[in-house]
């Protein structure tokens, strides 16, 4: 029996393990920001939706590096971030076992997307979703538990989460059901964070309270899936040698004789792809308003820039590919993010204050990408288009 020429590390971390299907669609924020009294309340999460890439170009500030000042391109994704709707509040109780929910409080109107997510077949059902739980707020023996319930809150508890969804309807997707999340409220005494929390039902709170510009955040999602994979795919360990039999994308020895079993460590084929993941540290270089009407007119140029002559909207020419157009808010981030188009990532503040240059530097974008992201794209807008190509046949008029 031969033996190894090199050692060599193992491919793949086990960190990951078990590399499973994901139990949820929606990123899940496991830890939440610390706390910190002082500052005044805010949300410490939000949700968008994932609409693709593009590019930018910007100048560097970043001295005693060799890039300082000059210009460099960078890859961005888009995320699009309607304003969510604030329909609830929750309150903790920290036990020796952890958190405990101990009241929750439900506004009076909640809207018919955020009911959806309580049903399977909304079409078919009853549609019975806190018909009893609204009637609290119109008597005033109603009234008193719901002030019983919040002032309870007040007392005991010291985490307080609102309950937001998003919102379906302006996002003109093809579903209906809205995305539903608790997003925990930091800063302030509990007392503010429930009168916060009591002020915005039933309200729209916009991206722009929760993020700001070069703020680093972190991405919470399912990544893009590949469905089921071999080991040089899942693992990326080397190919076997051409002449192999039975193949060559396999491992050569899944182990010793003993024990008689087959290890974990082992790599083997099985799941790629669709795995809850958190990416840290993705810097915020804008924050975009989504189309608005002023004086009657359509205002689009939410991606012009100082340098720009033209009138732009963030969206490419043709729109985002497997997206379509983006309206609402968005946000631009940094690099490359996880998950498919339409995907519905949770945006969360950093966990950690970064001081690093790098994070704090501020950002000058001079121009941003909008050529076609479906074909070669030599136009940035169709009045550029137009002026190259003249008159088109399609558009003479009969």
């Amino acid at each position: 029996m031969s033996h190894r020429k090199f050692e060599a590390p193992r491919h793949g971390s086990k960190g990951f393990l078990p590399k499973k299907r994901a139990k949820r669609h929606r990123g899940k924020v496991k830890c939440f920001p610390k706390d910190d009294p002082s500052k005044p309340v805010h949300m410490t999460c939000f949700m968008g939706y994932k609409a693709g890439m593009t590019h930018i170009v910007r100048e560097m500030d970043r001295p005693g590096s060799k890039v300082n000042k000059k210009e460099v391109v960078e890859g961005v994704t888009i995320l699009e971030t309607p304003p969510v709707v604030c329909i609830g509040v929750v309150g903790y109780i920290m036990t020796p076992r952890g958190l405990r929910a101990l009241k929750t409080v439900w506004a009076e109107h909640i809207g018919e997307e955020a009911k959806r997510r309580f049903y399977k077949n909304w079409s078919q059902s009853k549609k019975k979703a806190f018909t009893k739980s609204c009637t609290k707020w119109a008597d005033d023996l109603g009234k008193k538990e719901i002030e019983k319930d919040l002032n309870q809150i007040k007392k005991y508890c010291t985490v307080v989460r609102v309950i937001v969804h998003t919102q379906m309807k302006i996002l003109r997707r093809r579903q209906k059901k809205a995305h539903i999340m608790e997003v925990q409220l930091n800063g302030g005494s509990t007392a503010d964070k429930v009168n916060w929390a009591r002020e915005h039902f039933e309200k729209e709170i916009p991206v722009t309270d929760v993020l700001a510009m070069d703020e680093c955040i972190d991405v919470i999602g399912v990544t893009k899936g590949h469905g089921f994979k071999g080991v040089t795919s899942r693992w990326h360990t080397k190919k076997l040698p051409r002449k192999t039999h039975k193949g060559l994308r396999k491992v050569a020895c899944i182990g010793a004789w003993h024990p008689s079993r087959i290890q974990y460590t082992v790599p083997r084929a099985g799941q790629k792809g669709y795995h809850h993941r958190t990416e840290v540290n993705k810097k915020i270089y804008r924050i975009g308003e989504g189309y608005k009407m002023k004086d009657g007119k359509l205002i689009k140029n939410n991606a012009m820039t100082d340098y720009d002559l033209a009138e732009k909207s963030i969206n490419p020419m043709g729109g985002f590919p497997h997206y379509g157009e983006v309206k609402q808010d968005f946000i631009m981030l940094k690099g490359a993010c996880i998950g498919h188009k339409k995907r519905v990532l949770t945006l969360r503040k950093s966990l950690i204050p970064l001081s690093k240059k790098r994070f704090t530097e501020k950002v000058n974008l001079k121009f941003i990408d909008t050529s076609s992201k479906f074909g070669h794209g030599r136009f940035q807008t169709p009045q550029d288009k137009a002026a190259f190509m003249g008159p088109l046949k399609k558009d003479k008029k009969e």
